[in-house]
């Protein structure tokens, strides 16, 4: 066992969202797997968290490396500003092997009441956040690296006043596709993992006859999933084993959605 490397050791991993529930999970894998991570979050509210993370992860037996940025990815300048950070951390020579595209926010409002404000903020983020910060690390990504787009079942699912988050989502599966096409050359694959409901803050916000419908015809022991069954999806495919796998929507969700 002392000569044991874990998969993800030498690896670099940006993980989006990671304050709290998909996002620190996948942050959380990645990490015991040996990646070195790069904890990214918007709120100061999320300070305390990200640090708590953060502890955790470098009390790991291996002792991975960890840097934390807080910037606004639905901002025009966010991504260009986390590389820049992580420009002074790493310095000059920045090479990421990992992006995982996970922060998202969602708004209920039934069509009739969506406002502009409604549609920027869920697409200024689901949508345009995950377009400018794959951009901004493509320079610095290393060959044969992972991008993960995280979406969800309801891109394909038409879901009461969910319009907004749910065509979002849809939107990532097809940027997932044609960057798959476009960035294969060099080995880097490019996929997204749709999870079914699990227990966070955001589902919180989901109507509950939703949630109790998904539940009830789970295949799996009719329940929810659990973010860390998630983020060894993730994992999974962040790794070498992945490495024949692109332009790919993985359905995480129990077989409520079968693709």
């Amino acid at each position: 066992m002392a000569d044991y490397n874990p998969p993800l050791a030498r690896k670099v991993a940006v993980v989006t969202g990671a304050s709290r529930g998909l996002g620190a999970a996948i942050a959380l894998e990645l990490a015991r797997r040996g990646a070195t991570t790069v904890l990214v979050y918007a709120s100061p509210r999320s300070d305390a968290p990200i640090q708590k993370l953060a502890d955790q992860i470098r009390a790991l037996p291996h002792k991975p490396d960890v840097h934390a940025c807080r910037t606004d990815l639905s901002s025009v300048h966010g991504a260009k500003a986390l590389v820049s950070d992580l420009s002074s951390w790493r310095g000059s020579d920045l090479k990421i092997d990992i992006l995982v595209n996970n922060a998202g926010v969602e708004r209920v409002r039934p069509l009739s009441e969506i406002s502009i404000e409604d549609y920027e903020t869920v697409y200024n983020l689901n949508v345009r956040g995950p377009i400018l910060l794959t951009q901004a690390v493509l320079p610095h990504l290393n060959a044969n690296g992972r991008i993960i787009n995280i979406g969800s079942v309801g891109g394909r699912a038409g879901f009461k006043d969910l319009s907004l988050y749910c065509s979002s989502k849809a939107a990532l599966e097809g940027l997932t596709r044609s960057w798959a096409a476009e960035l294969g050359g060099n080995g880097t694959t490019v996929n997204c993992v749709n999870p079914g409901p699990v227990p966070s803050e955001m589902l919180g916000n989901i109507p509950q006859e939703i949630v109790d419908m998904q539940k009830a015809t789970t295949p799996i022991e009719n329940r929810l999933g659990t973010a860390e069954e998630i983020a060894n999806i993730v994992a999974a495919i962040a790794g070498s084993d992945g490495s024949w796998i692109t332009g790919q929507v993985i359905s995480a969700s129990g077989g409520w959605a079968m693709y």
